[in-house]
């Protein structure tokens, strides 16, 4: 092995373990606010606001991060987007117990705006940098499935292990040991990434080019929007204020033990869904199919995605009450949905990757990060209205709805 891939290894997986990293404490953040919230009597609604601004900041977020890397390079924002993490948690650890709900509110959102920030510049980085450090002998979806899958089940491993440090050191000592590990992290990065980690653009292009001029990266874009969507409007606020209801008898035990199983369930989604990712070169025939054929995978499993929320939301209305064989089926249901969302997010990543230029690809990125985090403002929004008019069987008619939007978009593609 030469060098220059040695260092490209070198900097792949520095990149890699940074991303790990901050992605750990991401999911963490998100089940420790969303069952902490919870258990203080807010509404889905309210639940719902908290992470309002934190997907707002990520669509202005990408839409700048693809400009900032392209002028100072992606270890600048990589260190950035870990910096400002660090800071949200610091200053969500000073949230005050006795503010009333509206201030709590206000305060909790301005944080997740500023965690909003952060995951969205060490996410454009992270992906970035794969695009000019991948081996050009074919192994760009290899690459790119190896860092989203295993990001994934980093995130997945957060959300139980937030869970887990509320039920057992609390909210305020679970955020400190948080912001000291990603501390740690960020130093290591900081001493091994290689220097001159690639990402600059030629000073001619500017602010205004963050839109591709790539018809394949717009409709490419606006798939993935309503393919988040769909995944979000059940999983923020929906499924996991339903099963805490379902698996909590109201003691302060029986709490405890619907955050782990809670808990649990998201993280072995997430888990499970990061292994597929890995995996989908393999179960797709391979990491050196053509872009045509990918595109192809891409439009048949958008489709097969489409009636899975529709006919968990009718088994959940014909059900009316919960039951156990309901809760099984959920299970079941939104394991399948893990896997087939799984297969439909990995292609999009593969393929913005094939389709966007060398040249500025991390304004492509950007714009398409910009997308997806547009539909998960929108599933967010949508999780909390959806359930708070009609339950979970409206949540998941809704998500329904946003595969259907995704399929529609993605067939533009062919």
């Amino acid at each position: 092995m030469t060098s220059g891939a040695v260092n490209g290894l070198r900097a792949y997986m520095a990149v890699t373990a940074a991303y790990w990293a901050f992605m750990l404490s991401d999911g963490a953040l998100r089940m420790l606010v969303l069952l902490h919230f919870n258990g203080l009597g807010y509404s889905p609604v309210q639940l719902a606001y908290l992470f309002l601004l934190y997907e707002v900041a990520g669509i202005i977020t990408n839409l700048a991060a693809g400009w900032l890397a392209a002028r100072f390079g992606l270890a600048a924002t990589l260190y950035a987007g870990l910096g400002i993490q660090i800071a949200a948690l610091a200053a969500l650890a000073q949230l005050d117990p006795g503010w009333t709900v509206g201030a709590s509110v206000v305060f909790v959102m301005a944080v997740q705006g500023a965690s909003g920030v952060a995951k969205d510049l060490a996410k454009m980085s992270s992906k970035s940098a794969v695009k000019v450090l991948a081996p050009a002998d074919g192994g760009l979806f290899r690459w790119v499935a190896a860092l989203t899958g295993s990001k994934n089940a980093v995130k997945g491993l957060g959300f139980f292990l937030g869970a887990a440090l509320l039920a057992v050191a609390g909210f305020q000592a679970a955020i400190w040991a948080m912001a000291a590990v990603l501390a740690v992290i960020l130093l290591a990065v900081a001493l091994f990434l290689p220097p001159g980690l690639p990402g600059r653009m030629k000073g001619a292009d500017s602010w205004s080019g963050w839109r591709s001029s790539d018809p394949r990266v717009n409709r490419l874009s606006l798939a993935r929007m309503f393919l988040f969507g769909a995944r979000d409007v059940w999983f923020v606020v929906g499924i996991p204020i339903y099963f805490q209801a379902v698996l909590s008898d109201g003691t302060a035990d029986g709490r405890r033990e619907a955050f782990f199983l809670v808990g649990g369930f998201m993280a072995a989604w997430i888990i499970l869904y990061g292994a597929v990712q890995a995996a989908a070169p393999r179960l797709l025939g391979g990491a050196d199919r053509q872009d045509t054929a990918v595109t192809r995978d891409a439009i048949r499993w958008a489709g097969f995605l489409v009636p899975i929320p529709f006919a968990l939301a009718l088994a959940v209305l014909v059900a009316g009450d919960p039951a156990p064989w309901l809760t099984a089926l959920l299970v079941l249901g939104l394991l399948g949905f893990g896997y087939v969302f799984a297969i439909n997010s990995a292609v999009h990543s593969y393929l913005i990757l094939a389709f966007g230029q060398t040249e500025r690809i991390t304004r492509d990125v950007g714009f398409y990060y910009m997308a997806n985090a547009a539909g998960r403002l929108m599933g967010t929004l949508l999780s909390g209205i959806s359930y708070q008019l009609g339950g979970l069987p409206l949540c998941l008619a809704t998500a329904g709805m946003m595969a259907t939007a995704s399929w529609i978009a993605v067939r533009r593609l062919a």
